[in-house]
């Protein structure tokens, strides 16, 4: 199996891939984790309240490095 060199830019590029990966899946876990519970019957009054949520999109925001 041959090995090749890998420069030190592109390592850093797969190291930092690789550390934000975990932090997003680390992230979501939290927020689940910390999410308020509720109960069947609170659920059903706020969909009863409610509706369902708007599709209607107002504003995106993209986040780039």
């Amino acid at each position: 199996m041959k090995l090749e060199a890998i420069d030190e830019a592109k390592l850093k590029v797969i190291v930092k891939d690789a550390i934000r990966d975990v932090l997003d899946e680390e992230i979501i876990r939290l927020k689940l984790l910390f999410a308020p519970y509720i109960s069947d019957e609170e659920q059903r009054e706020i969909e009863e309240n409610y509706k369902e949520p708007s599709k209607e999109i107002t504003r995106t925001l993209t986040l780039e490095e």
